[in-house]
């Protein structure tokens, strides 16, 4: 059996797909650290999050996914070492499902890792992201309420830093739990460095050129995918998992939409109180618990004067108008190259990606 294993859980929107995607690449030097990666991919860190966290939908899902939380178990009780799980998702599970997974990794010691950073940041992020995965709620309705269902993801259930601790504390000590402040000022390897500290990795040893970060639109661009998401959900188009990651999240937004390099933006005021209020919380309860912090913990405080930054509401039917017209004639010439173009034809950078690999096919 495993001697630790660490449970990244998070928190959504932390470095977490950066962090995923260097040691998803770098499997085999991880075990020569002594650290084993288990499962076929990262979906089924995926997969087994939604078995612990007991998704409904699970009888209907593939043999795979059914049994991905038990496969990575075997991986786990057969090696002799320090195993890693990773996905954010882990962090809305309720605390009955925290300890049942510890449990379940018994007798190896179960250590959590929480990547964080200050809750405005977070919060404007992860509804970016909820629009990625066609999310429709306007921002000043985004995660108004804290959701009882460990299914839900983009909800304050796991943007709360709080809240997650509150609920994981009860599976693991407070001095097994790991929070990692990020620094958004710093490089983005910083992250990663003390990271593989944590892990007992030799971080200079790790091939950092495939990792990327998981980047944000601008405000005007957004609001238009929000639109086109309302139009998606009247037409119930690209409902499926896999439409929605490949045409929603790829193709337009990381493709499309975020390449523009719009303006950032805050919440409305109402909304960064809320989250100053939650901030504080989390600040009162690991200087109060001898959580582990490794890093510095001013790090996830909110400036007290913040730079002027639009809110969403403020986007004009006109800018919407402007960037919409413009990605139509973008996706105009990207049929043309889909449909007509040789297969040899040179394609500009922006073009790369997911349009690429369909007209490979």
């Amino acid at each position: 059996m495993a001697r630790r294993v660490f449970v990244h859980i998070g928190l959504p929107k932390t470095a977490t797909t950066y962090l995923q995607t260097i040691v998803w690449s770098s499997r085999d030097r991880l075990l020569e650290d002594g650290m084993l990666l288990p499962g076929l991919g990262r979906f089924d860190h995926l997969w087994s999050s939604r078995i612990v966290r007991e998704d409904p939908r699970l009888p209907k899902a593939s043999e795979e996914h059914r049994t991905a939380w038990e496969r990575l178990r075997a991986e786990i009780a057969a090696h002799d070492g320090d195993a890693l799980v990773t996905h954010e998702f882990f962090a809305a599970a309720s605390a009955e499902q925290a300890r049942r997974m510890a449990e379940e990794l018994a007798p190896a010691e179960v250590h959590v890792v929480i990547t964080a950073r200050d809750l405005l940041g977070l919060f404007t992020a992860s509804w970016q992201e909820s629009l990625k995965n066609r999310g429709t709620a306007p921002m000043a309705d985004y995660s108004r309420d804290v959701s009882e269902d460990p299914r839900d993801v983009w909800n304050w259930r796991t943007l709360d830093l709080h809240l997650v601790l509150q609920r994981w504390s009860e599976a693991v000590a407070h001095e097994r739990i790991h929070v990692l402040p990020l620094d958004t000022s710093a490089p983005r390897e910083e992250i990663w460095h003390r990271f593989a500290g944590l892990l007992g990795l030799r971080a200079g040893a790790y091939d950092l050129s495939r990792s990327f970060p998981n980047e944000s639109m601008g405000v005007v661009e957004a609001e238009v995918l929000r639109r086109v998401n309302e139009h998606l959900v009247a037409h119930r188009s690209l409902g499926a998992a896999r439409d929605r990651g490949m045409f929603i999240r790829t193709f337009l937004a990381d493709e499309r939409l975020v390449p523009r390099r719009g303006e950032k933006f805050w919440p409305q005021a109402d909304r960064v109180e809320e989250c100053r209020r939650r901030n504080e919380a989390t600040l009162a309860y690991l200087r109060a618990h001898p959580v582990d912090v490794v890093g510095d913990l001013s790090r996830l405080e909110i400036p007290a004067e913040l730079p002027q930054r639009r809110t969403p509401d403020t986007v004009t039917d006109a800018e919407v108008a402007a960037v919409a017209t413009d990605l139509v004639a973008t996706m105009l010439a990207d049929v043309r190259e889909l449909r007509v173009a040789p297969p040899a034809a040179p394609r500009e950078p922006a073009r790369r990606g997911l349009l690429g690999a369909l007209r490979r096919r």
